[in-house]
């Protein structure tokens, strides 16, 4: 669709949103075109609910996402609705660079062309408007570092637009491995909306010798409500499993008081730790997310724990068990060297949990130790009665 000279591209950016989905952010390109009347957004955000198999897919990390265009002012309009913000940053272009981007636009809108494989750090919304700039620009555009003041590891990205004691900040960081604790490079920053926004504004067209900035004008279409997030502590995880933590260490109290075990505690705990190893499995080996490999928090949500379960609820446990306990134990001593050295950073709310295991897995040791002691004692007391 060839251009007119007054035509002009821009970036549009979107602020976060009330779901977790949204919570990063939306990026896009427009293209406005007066004298053809045109006013179109090119969205890579897309996808098609209809797709067989929807959401086995997109737990697999098979959905394929899709370029979008749509006329901007219900594209607008459904931002306004959300109460989320959205900007404009106006490129700085002249007619041939215009006609590129849009030639290259329209032809990934094709239905032939328009479908990517997603991927939440590396090929998503955000990067998408980088690459597009970057392949029509190629030399030409450069994406100044300058204005990165701090080198923060893609997980420290994530978690700037979460709050961490939410279930969704705690629900990525046990999702997500330590591949995602290594620091970013600037330029990798732009997965996130924001920093695309950071990017353009700080980037520069050498163009003809002389040097050029990438944006010419920036505009605030809406500026939203801010309204804080209404986060209650008694239902946040921090909270939820220091409950969890204290009832636990509370009944291995009274059964160390006792000289007892509770096994439907011990039954629970095992089933628990176990699925969510499962769970991690599945993500790590079952799924094309590149994000859940090499996942550590299977040191504490052991797989294996399954397996071990009716051994575990039985009255009588067996003494070999205990070397299993003790693997426990140690797999938890890894996860704090894990977490202190930085190979990977474990959600906080997992603390009181953690700890509570801990001391549950050292009571089960001491407890299968001396039950043999008490079996022979209460066998030889029923004899002399």
């Amino acid at each position: 669709m060839p251009l007119s000279e007054t035509s002009e591209i821009s970036i549009l950016t979107i602020g976060p949103g009330a779901e977790l989905y949204d919570k990063f952010g939306h990026s896009a390109f427009r293209i406005q075109d007066p004298l053809n009347e045109v006013d179109v957004v090119f969205n890579y955000g897309k996808f098609d609910f209809d797709t067989p198999n929807f959401y086995t897919k997109f737990a697999q990390g098979k959905l394929l996402y899709e370029l979008g265009v749509s006329y901007y002012q219900p594209f607008y309009n459904s931002y306004v609705a959300q109460n989320r913000w959205v900007k404009e940053q106006t490129l700085n272009l002249n007619y041939a660079e215009k006609q590129a981007i849009s030639d290259f636009l329209w032809h990934n809108a094709k239905p032939e062309n328009k479908k990517y494989k997603y991927d939440f750090f590396y090929d998503n919304c955000a990067t998408k408007i980088r690459d597009v700039v970057q392949i029509v620009l190629g030399d030409k555009l450069e994406f100044k570092e300058d204005h990165i003041k701090e080198v923060l590891s893609f997980r420290e990205l994530i978690q700037q637009n979460l709050h961490a004691n939410t279930w969704g900040s705690m629900g990525i960081d046990i999702a997500l491995g330590a591949v995602i604790d290594r620091k970013a490079k600037p330029i990798e920053y732009q997965f996130l909306p924001d920093y695309v926004y950071a990017g353009a504004a700080n980037a520069i067209i050498h163009r003809n010798g002389k040097t050029e900035n990438l944006v010419k004008e920036t505009t605030v279409l809406f500026n939203n409500d801010p309204s804080s997030p209404e986060n209650m502590f008694i239902t946040s995880p921090l909270f939820i499993l220091g409950l969890i933590g204290l009832l636990i260490v509370f009944i291995t109290y009274r059964d160390f008081k006792r000289s007892t075990r509770s096994r439907f505690l011990d039954t629970a705990i095992f089933i628990f730790t176990g699925l969510v190893g499962v769970l991690l499995l599945l993500l790590w080996f079952a799924t094309d997310h590149t994000a859940t490999a090499n996942n550590y928090n299977l040191l504490w949500a052991f797989p294996i724990s399954l397996l071990v379960v009716i051994a575990i609820s039985k009255k009588q446990v067996s003494i070999k068990l205990k070397r299993y306990i003790l693997l426990l134990v140690l797999l938890l001593a890894l996860l704090t060297i894990h977490w202190i050295t930085g190979v990977q950073v474990f959600a906080i709310a997992l603390l009181p949990l953690l700890i509570a295991l801990a001391i549950r897995y050292i009571y089960l040791m001491y407890f299968i130790s001396i039950q043999p002691v008490q079996a022979s004692s209460e066998t030889r007391s029923g004899q002399s009665f």
